[in-house]
Parts: C-alpha cells; structure tokens; sequence
C-alpha cells in the first residue's frame, strides 16, 4: 500500500494500492498489444488523441494541481502552471510531431536511398516525483506520436498523480493498454527492463537510480535515457543588468522550493559587483515567503517530505562544519516540512560538500575574479545538466556557450524546459534528449532503404 503525506500538514492525506505481480504481467501484456495496433495508426489520428489528451488535462487542470500540491507540496499556482504546461507538450507534439516522422531522403549518385522513422515499441518510464505531470508527459508526448506505447513507474510519493495521469489519458480515448502507471516499488524496475515486450528505458531522478536502471539496461542491451541530477552554476559578469540577474537568481533557485534538477544551486559572482550583488540577493531570498502551498501569496511551500527536508538539514549542518556560513535555512516550527530559503557563503570549493547537489531552497554564493575562474569553478562539479549566464558582452556569452560543460546554456534569463528545444546533460547528469524531435526519435528505429 502506497502512503500519501501531505508534507504542509504531515498527516496522511490517502493510500493507494500496490500492483500485484498478476497485474504487472497483465498490464505489460496489453501494452505490447496496445503498441502493435497502435503503430498501425495514422499521423493524424495521433495527433487527434493527443488534442484530446490537452483537453482532458485542461478541463481537470485545478484538480490535478491540487493533488499535486497534496502530495508533494509544491503552491497551488505552480502545481497549475504545470498541469498547462502539459497541455502545451501535448499540443506542441500533435501539430509539430507529423513532420518530424516524415522520410528523409539522401543524395546519392545512383538509386535512391531514404530513411524512415519507425516505433521501436513499448517504454518503461521511471520518473520522480518534483514534477509530477511534467516529467511523465515529457515522455509519453512523443511516445505516443511516435506509435509507441508507455508504461509509467512513478514515485512513491506521487502514485495519486500517477494514477490521474492515466485516468485522464484514457478519458481521452486512448487505446486500451496505450498508457499504464504500474503502481509498483523501485524493485519491480529490473525485470520489467528485462521484459523481452519492454523496448527501452527513459529515467529522470538521482545518480544512484539512474546507475541501476543503466547496469539493468545494458544487461539486457536496451536504449536508456537518463536525466539525472544537477548542480547548476548562475553566473554573474560585471556587465549584467544587476537588477534582473538578483531577480532571476531567487527565481532560479526557488522555483519548486529548490527542487529541480536545473534550479540555479551555485551562484557564481565577479568579484567587481559581488559585494553589491551578495547583498540584494540575500536580502531578497531571506524575506521569500514560506507557508501554505494553497495560499498564492507564499512563494514556495514545504519540501516533498519531512525526509528530504531532513537530508537538506543534514548537508546544511556538513557546509558549516567545512567552514561556510549560513543565512536562513531554518526550520519553521509546526507540522509540515518547511524550510525557510537560505544562502551560504564562504563554501570550500575544494571540499567534498561542494560536490553534492542542494534540492532543497538554500544557495551557495561564490567570488570570482575572471569569466575563466568562472568557468572552470562551474565546471569542477561531477554534473553537467544547465547553466545560466549574465553578461552583456557578446565576447563573454561566446566564451561561456563554449566552455561550460552542460547540456543547456541560458545567456540573461532563468534556464527552463520548452517543447521545442533539447533537454538533457552531461557527465554525472546523464546522458540522451527529451523534447523536440530529439526526444521522440531517442525511442524510434531509424531505418535506411536502398532502392536499386
């Protein structure tokens, strides 16, 4: 039985029912029918299932928010946002996916030779729970235009997420067996993946899982995308809008309450405005307002559990012992798992700690002197996911696109996901895309024809 607490109140807000190992092998049995019909459909009517899929996300948007902010307590606002946001993917993929299948010809001297986009079949999802509906419609988008079918292993925290995904897939009038979540625990991941009817593998979550679900894929030699952690650097050159960039770094860094593989963990200041800089930006993380996830005035709520809110503890208590201090960062006294922003300065880069990802609302704050100390500070972590830079010198924003090593760069705004764009990393932070046509032919067999 899955246990849900609400983590802004710390009591339990439902359960749910674990899968039996009938029922797995049932659902894995309609997914591989579902995908063998399925792949015989037409663009089009992949397209129409998909508006359909919006419309059901749309039309029970406030509901699917509120379940969110539930079970993981991320605000209500952002909890909506994001279930719009998954109306968008699927949209995106129903007007932009038709062509991004078509044949594409290749010159040749003689005959005629072209390549075909073509389903590889069924996709086992392993996703987290930070983004309950987004980090599932990232891959079930494509997955469906592309004629392939999906199954969901969803976080623990998030199974009523889970579940209202698929409820609302089938709303639409998708096919029987298309989309299931499999209500089961991270120890039912392997043999799935060894499933001869389970094509390939796409995970987002930790280092850690992302090695099992790798060793499991590669036993089996199956394509696996992985989106793993991130300890993303901001960093600040003296010709940026000082203003914008202290704004955009709070955005960065809170977004989720700090829980977000691509959040601005590790903000990285020229020594010429860092006085001036440390100063705003502390003031402005430390007056965020904490509480009620339900209450649109609170910038963010409580983290995902009272465990992870106590791993964040934890490692705020290692950077102190390694010399660096803390601004905020507290405990709010109450039930719920809040945790009040924070800021740390005088981090020892070289330590141990400075290696490790922060999911949580507290940011390490740096001094450096050149854009070449920036570069390679941002770059002396094990992770390689996103960045984002503030410069106003085209020569500067050149040097930075080209040396930091990550998978995105954002030159003066806030780095986020869109539908059209690549997601992904490098490094420790995985490796393969989402989004675009990237994401969609990572799980498509891409076939030559020769023509004499």
């Amino acid at each position: 039985m899955f246990e849900c607490i609400n983590p802004a109140t710390g009591a339990i807000a439902h359960r749910l029912p674990e899968m039996t190992p009938d029922q797995v092998e049932a659902a894995v049995a309609r997914a591989h029918a579902a995908q063998i019909a399925w792949r015989q459909t037409g663009l089009a009517e992949r397209s129409r299932l998909l508006e359909a899929i919006a419309d059901a996300f749309e039309a029970d948007a406030d509901r699917l928010a509120a379940l969110a902010t539930t079970e993981m307590g991320k605000t209500f606002a952002s909890a909506r946002a994001e279930v719009m946001k998954c109306a968008g993917g699927f949209r995106y993929y129903a007007k932009a996916g038709p062509a991004m299948l078509a044949d594409v010809a290749v010159p040749m001297a003689a005959g005629t030779v072209y390549q075909r986009w073509l389903p590889m079949g069924v996709v086992l999802a392993v996703m987290p729970w930070n983004f309950p509906y987004w980090q599932v419609v990232r891959f079930l988008a494509p997955t469906i235009m592309a004629g392939n079918a999906g199954l969901l292993k969803h976080a623990s925290l998030t199974q009523g997420c889970a579940a209202a995904i698929e409820e609302r897939v089938r709303a639409a009038g998708a096919p029987d067996g298309l989309f299931q979540n499999l209500a089961i625990r991270a120890g039912g991941v392997a043999p799935l993946i060894a499933d001869d009817r389970v094509a390939a593998v796409t995970l987002t979550g930790s280092e850690e899982a992302g090695a099992k679900v790798a060793a499991a894929a590669g036993a089996a030699l199956k394509k696996v995308v992985l989106e793993l952690g991130g300890s993303d650097p901001f960093i600040v050159m003296p010709s940026a809008d000082l203003d914008a960039a202290v704004a955009a770094a709070v955005t960065g860094r809170l977004q989720n309450a700090g829980q977000s593989c691509i959040c601005a963990k590790r903000i990285i200041v020229h020594a010429d405005i860092y006085d001036a800089f440390a100063e705003r930006y502390t003031a402005a993380m430390l007056a965020a307002k904490v509480g009620d996830p339900m209450d649109p005035a609170n910038v963010i709520g409580p983290l995902s559990s009272a465990e992870q809110r106590d791993t964040v503890l934890d490692q705020l208590a290692r950077f102190q012992a390694a010399g660096a201090r803390l601004a905020g960062g507290t405990v709010v006294d109450g039930p719920g798992a809040y945790l009040t922003p924070g800021v740390l300065t005088g981090v020892p880069a070289d330590h141990p700690i400075a290696q490790e990802e922060l999911f949580g609302p507290v940011a390490m704050l740096f001094r450096v002197d050149s854009a070449a100390a920036a570069v390679a500070l941002a770059n002396d972590v094990p992770f390689g996911l996103g960045s984002s830079v503030w410069t106003r010198d085209a020569a500067e924003k050149d040097y930075f696109v080209d040396w930091l090593e990550c998978g995105m760069t954002a030159i003066n705004q806030v780095l986020a996901s869109m539908n059209e764009a690549a997601f992904g990393g490098v490094k420790k932070s995985g490796h393969g895309r989402e989004l675009g046509p990237w994401g969609m032919h990572e799980f498509m067999n891409l076939k030559t024809v020769m023509m004499a």
